[in-house]
């Protein structure tokens, strides 16, 4: 079946564990349940000398996360916000290592998994599904325990595992959907360590998915209840209009001129309590956080599999144009809405007064749309200018007409 036994793994890949001055083997089930002792080598049989080594460690780095440890500094796991000494940030330690040394990742999620299997403590057990969670954000496991761990999480779907304090489904139904986008997409792209922040929003979106970093489809799922009839993104087109309505087309650097930072993050804030924005002194702000958006998509506007096309197809309207509407649906949505938004200002009425011509457009928005994977600083540099031009040809050749009254 699909939803693969965890144990049934165990039994084939599990390393044989001592325990005790006669050096007796824990048995199976007891290695895959919560404990307070440590690991002296991987739970997972491996001969890479790099997880021999590490997996001892990320154990005590997840227990101590879990405050089933005291940290090195004396104290358990570091709480969010409050005085006093911090610990070594833990869980930046944990994602750090998953994220960076492939081999272990599956040893980090199996640990996970013993940690929160009859586990008696309520805090220690939501911070490990919290862990998971934020595991799941940063690194997949690998082909092999893909099932196994979507087994673990599948039986913990019921309602019926919750405790009183800790709603073990509701975590449990964020990480399988985490799991199943991080299968399609892979580890975190670039070359860039994961962050604090980018833990905090991980661990944020757990109960507050944000419309920030997000897919276009959780967005829209998002807004179901809400709007259940609009085809776009609600803070497209709100953040879209208050541009427009502040006067942003007769705004000289408009979306090249950054918004006040304070005021930009308030009106974050605001747009993910679903607030239409109002009060903003400037449309600098609104077209910042606009541009925030795009850019902070989880997966760029403008689909990686075409982006080699869009690259080759710079200096061709009609390939150009071809590309936009072999794209998903919903990306073709919000791609040609952004265009037709874009064609707004590019018109030589508002352009000779913004100083935003068709070309400073498309250099200001194209590293929004498009996300070049490459860490050559060479082949950067060179296809910088050719999704300007990508970009620069839709401002100029796309049709649509066909957006007209579409929300």
């Amino acid at each position: 079946s699909l939803q693969m036994d965890i144990e049934q793994f165990a039994l084939e890949n599990l390393n044989e564990h001592k325990k005790g001055l006669l050096g007796k083997s824990v048995p199976v089930a007891n290695m895959l349940t919560w404990t307070k002792d440590v690991i002296t080598k991987p739970m997972i049989r491996t001969s890479d000398k790099v997880v021999k080594k590490e997996a001892p460690e990320v154990f005590k780095l997840i227990q101590t996360y879990m405050g089933d440890r005291r940290g090195k500094s004396g104290n358990s796991a570091p709480s969010t916000g409050g005085g006093g000494p911090k610990t070594p940030n833990v869980e930046l330690e944990i994602m750090v290592k998953g994220w960076s040394i492939a081999g272990l990742r599956d040893e980090i999620y199996i640990q996970v998994c013993r940690q929160t299997t009859e586990n008696r403590k309520d805090e220690s057990l939501m911070k490990g599904w919290e862990l998971m969670g934020v595991c799941l954000a940063f690194f997949p496991p690998s082909h092999k325990f893909h099932s196994y761990l979507e087994g673990f999480i599948y039986r913990h779907l019921d309602p019926s595992v919750d405790t009183e304090k800790v709603p073990v489904s509701h975590f449990a139904a964020h990480c399988q959907r985490r799991l199943e986008r991080i299968s399609q997409t892979g580890a975190k792209k670039g070359l860039r360590k994961p962050t604090q922040d980018e833990i905090e929003q991980a661990k944020k979106s757990i109960f507050h998915p944000s419309m920030f970093g997000n897919t276009l489809d959780d967005i829209l799922l998002m807004q179901k209840d809400r709007y259940p009839e609009r085809k776009l993104p609600w803070i497209q087109t709100v953040l879209s209009e208050e541009v427009l309505r502040l006067n942003g087309a007769q705004t000289e650097g408009i979306f090249r001129v950054p918004g006040d930072i304070d005021e930009v993050n308030a009106l974050k804030v605001r747009c993910d309590e679903w607030i239409p924005p109002s009060g903003c002194p400037d449309p600098h702000i609104p077209a910042s956080l606009l541009k925030l958006w795009y850019r902070e998509l989880y997966e760029p506007l403008i689909p990686s599999e075409f982006y080699e096309d869009c690259v080759v197809s710079y200096q061709e309207p009609e390939k150009a144009i071809n590309i936009v509407h072999r794209m998903p649906q919903i990306n073709r949505l919000v791609l040609s809405y952004l265009i037709r938004f874009l064609q707004v200002f590019a018109a030589a009425e508002n352009a000779n007064v913004t100083k935003m011509d068709t070309n400073n457009l498309a250099m200001v928005m194209a590293p929004n749309c498009l996300r070049c994977e490459s860490d050559d600083p060479k082949v950067m540099f060179e296809n910088t200018r050719k999704e300007m031009a990508f970009m620069r040809i839709l401002i100029q050749n796309l049709d649509t007409s066909f957006m007209e009254g579409v929300l």
